[in-house]
């Protein structure tokens, strides 16, 4: 039943119940009919549960800058001179282990696992020291705003499992998301936009990217991750259809509420049509706040000189973290950015170049975007993959288009800044030639509970009761790495 006929004239409410008319409406109300907000895919809570934060927080948002395909560490920010120096010699069986023994990879069927050091150079940068490759130039001028973590692991090895774990502290499908677990414990600081955003660079993907990545899981599911494209749609279908008008749509809600009032809120089932109501009027509101904010044409030059000519473009990585950075002004509590393209199995001397540099000037610039705009200091960005890459190589070593990186999820690097986090320092390390974590191993869960400590969640106490088990997003596991804390 289109809004408009629903609204002309008197409205024949005592014809439906409530739950029928719902029905109905959502059946035909443009931006209302939004099947992804119908299905609760949007954040109509604008505060979350009374008992958080636990302390006063280091960061009231965050953005995950997640580079899917597994970055090579080896070629970014892990600098192995023994690699070099052992540039095409067999990896040693003290890492190894026995010849019939399975590497932690995709490549297990390799007669040889020849060593390949980086075919590019490293240099120390900034105060601090760090150490990074020529393909990360402008990331190496904000070293003294970040800490790597040099001693990340993950338990999977596959890319969907290994991104899944990543971002929900399980491999397996159902468990929520963390900017989820975030929606539902702190909402959001707008009323008028969802508390969890999603965005993806449109490039050509190597390895799929699905919603089970930013699902609710089993919490309710209005706290799901919500895609925004870089169409001239952003949200599918939240637009109103021909010849409905926007007063007619402020009316089926109101109507909507009345109806609602008439009857107090009993079971669940009677919550669960409240806030399909509520979901309504954030699709209302969302209307004139989504064009709004995802209209970058207002940004001035210089925003756009920063990030090169690049972020002009929809859908870049580079425009997706303009993006990014206004959501997180309009107060969206966990935005996430996914550039695919980083499986760089073979062909990686030709590949890697420019998914680097394209990459490296987007997330630097996002860092000084937010110095610029005073909000890297209460804005966690956190940026990492899902698996890092073998310092053996997969393929024919005498060969550029030949010489690429397995899986390796042994240890791999992060980094953080902002948002409590101490700038100029690095964390961990990896062995002599990069192949196992030295000091100070560092695990999904580890990286969940030190974002929650730092927005003032003690991950402990952060749970939520399903089939009669308190889940919480670190599961059984998970400590806040205390060393990086400023």
């Amino acid at each position: 039943m289109p809004a408009s006929h629903l609204c002309s004239g008197p409205l024949p409410v005592h014809q439906f119940t409530r739950r029928q008319l719902l029905h109905k409406v959502g059946m035909g109300m443009g931006g209302l009919a939004l099947a992804e907000l119908i299905n609760g895919r949007a954040s109509a809570k604008a505060v979350g549960l009374s008992n958080l934060p636990h302390f006063p927080a280091k960061a009231k948002r965050v953005i995950f800058l997640f580079m899917s395909g597994g970055v090579s560490q080896l070629d970014a920010f892990d600098w192995k001179p023994e690699l070099k120096k052992n540039h095409r010699n067999e990896l040693p069986e003290s890492l190894r282990g026995s010849k019939d023994k399975f590497l932690p990879g995709m490549a297990g069927h390799q007669n040889h696992f020849y060593l390949a050091a980086s075919p590019y150079e490293f240099k120390q940068h900034g105060q601090s020291g760090a150490w990074v490759s020529s393909m990360w130039p402008e990331t190496a001028k904000v070293t003294d705003d970040i800490t790597f973590i040099k001693s990340m692991t993950s338990d999977a090895v596959n890319h969907d499992p290994a991104m899944i774990f990543m971002n929900s502290g399980s491999q397996l499908p159902g468990r929520p998301s963390m900017g989820a677990w975030l929606s539902y414990g702190l909402g959001c600081e707008s009323e008028n936009l969802p508390a969890f955003i999603t965005l993806i660079s449109d490039y050509p993907v190597d390895q799929p990217l699905s919603s089970r990545l930013w699902d609710s899981g089993f919490l309710p599911s209005q706290y799901q991750g919500v895609q925004f494209r870089s169409s001239h749609d952003p949200v599918l279908f939240l637009g109103d259809p021909p010849g409905t008008h926007r007063e007619d749509t402020r009316r089926v809600i109101d109507t909507l509420k009345e109806m609602q009032s008439l009857s107090p809120v009993t079971d669940g089932v009677e919550a669960d049509a409240k806030a399909r109501i509520e979901q309504y009027e954030l699709a209302f509101r969302m209307q004139t706040s989504v064009p709004e904010v995802t209209d970058l044409s207002k940004e001035p030059d210089s925003v756009f000189a920063l990030y090169g000519e690049k972020s002009r473009k929809p859908g870049s990585l580079e425009s997706n973290c303009i993006l990014a950075r206004r959501l997180a002004q309009q107060g969206v509590r966990f935005i996430q950015l996914y550039h695919p393209g980083w499986d760089h199995h073979g062909g990686l001397p030709d590949k890697y170049p420019s998914q680097s540099l394209s990459a490296d000037r987007a997330c630097a610039s996002l860092i000084q975007d937010l110095k610029n705009h005073g909000m890297l200091e209460d804005t966690l960005v956190i940026w990492g993959t899902e698996f890092g890459r073998t310092p053996f190589s997969q393929g024919n070593l005498s060969k550029n288009d030949g010489f690429g990186r397995d899986h390796h999820r042994n240890c791999f690097t992060f980094w953080m800044a902002g948002g409590g986090v101490k700038p100029g320092l690095t964390y961990g390390a990896t062995d002599e030639l990069g192949y196992q974590v030295a000091e100070n191993p560092v695990t999904a869960n580890d990286l969940h509970a030190t974002m929650l400590h730092l927005l003032g969640i003690e991950h402990e106490r952060f749970t939520y009761k399903f089939q009669g088990r308190d889940f919480r997003l670190t599961d059984v596991a998970g400590k806040v790495v205390k060393a990086i804390l400023a």
